[in-house]
């Protein structure tokens, strides 16, 4: 099968694919796992993309690189590669992967919420490596793997409650930075801004249109934002922008103009004083010295902090 398809975004954005989630059995479960030949030529993709759907790679073998919103990370298998919808990826060089493709949307992860929060700090940390976890997560993903050939009685629960255990193995891998928030609604409702302003095109929400969409007042979305992460909803908005900008700046041909524009930001000329404010670089410069450069601490600066406080 092919579980993945690559289709021009809402208001497409040149150069810069979204891979959708495409599953044979869309009518049972939004989700699908196999290896990376099973799942599809796309798995692989050597060329920069977003996804609006979960992955989660286990890398059992092969080589090159994977590079995620701008970090580098040479493959050492065994280790795991997680990927949230709007983030930027793609595999450098990569020759003989072998290991296992999880994908999966949002819905899949309603019986767990707080997964969402531990998933984005995971996906903050590329090529995590699994240590004395790399074998219990082996057999897991191989039990899933059949359990989604065979589709006994059950099998959906039983893939929700692995998919969830997964990720608390993945998290003990990652110990002590991969601690996921205590559950609690300051840590929903902080988890639920941050992924509307990740998801493509959600940087150009402000406080007043993220607040009206999730519900609350601008002022309790500021407490409860500020008392989840330790930062203030303008904050994280403004790194936000800051890695799309990194992002469209890297991997696309568009110009300062439209870049500022896919950033949020009605004036270049502002785009390009916050962007060298935030950056210490000017758009122009940052994108000469990405060409190839991912060891520049000001390059993938952003890209490697998590949501969490």
């Amino acid at each position: 099968m092919d579980a993945r398809r690559t289709t021009p975004t809402p208001r497409a954005v040149p150069d810069l694919p979204l891979h959708r989630l495409q599953v044979p059995l869309p009518h049972l479960l939004p989700f699908a796992i196999g290896g990376f030949d099973t799942i599809g030529p796309l798995s692989r993709a050597g060329f920069p993309h977003r996804h609006s759907f979960y992955e989660i790679v286990h890398v059992t073998g092969g080589r090159g690189a994977h590079v995620l919103d701008l970090v580098h990370r040479p493959l050492a298998p065994p280790q795991l590669c997680v990927i949230t919808p709007g983030q930027v990826h793609y595999w450098a060089d990569a020759d003989e992967l072998t290991g296992q493709v999880v994908l999966f949307n949002e819905d899949f992860l309603l019986g767990h919420p707080q997964d969402l929060a531990a998933l984005r700090t995971l996906a903050a940390r590329p090529g995590l490596g699994l240590g004395e976890q790399a074998a219990p997560i082996a057999a897991l993903l191989a039990d899933m793997e059949h359990e989604y050939r065979t589709r006994p009685s059950g099998f959906q629960s039983v893939l929700r409650a692995s998919l969830h255990i997964l990720i608390v193995r993945a998290l003990r891998a990652g110990a002590p930075a991969g601690r996921p928030q205590p559950p609690g609604r300051p840590a929903e409702l902080a988890a639920a801004f941050t992924r509307l302003i990740a998801r493509p095109g959600g940087v150009r929400h402000t406080v007043a249109s993220s607040a009206q969409e999730l519900g609350v007042s601008p002022g309790h979305l500021q407490t409860l934002v500020k008392r989840g992460t330790g930062r203030t909803p303008g904050g994280l908005i403004r790194r936000q922008q800051t890695l799309e900008a990194k992002r469209l700046l890297a991997c696309t041909d568009l110009t300062v103009r439209q870049i500022a524009k896919e950033a949020g930001f009605a004036d270049p000329a502002y785009f390009c004083r916050f962007f060298r404010r935030e950056t210490g670089m000017t758009p122009g410069e940052f994108r000469v010295r990405v060409d190839g450069n991912h060891h520049d601490p000001r390059i993938a600066s952003i890209a490697a902090v998590p949501d969490g406080p």
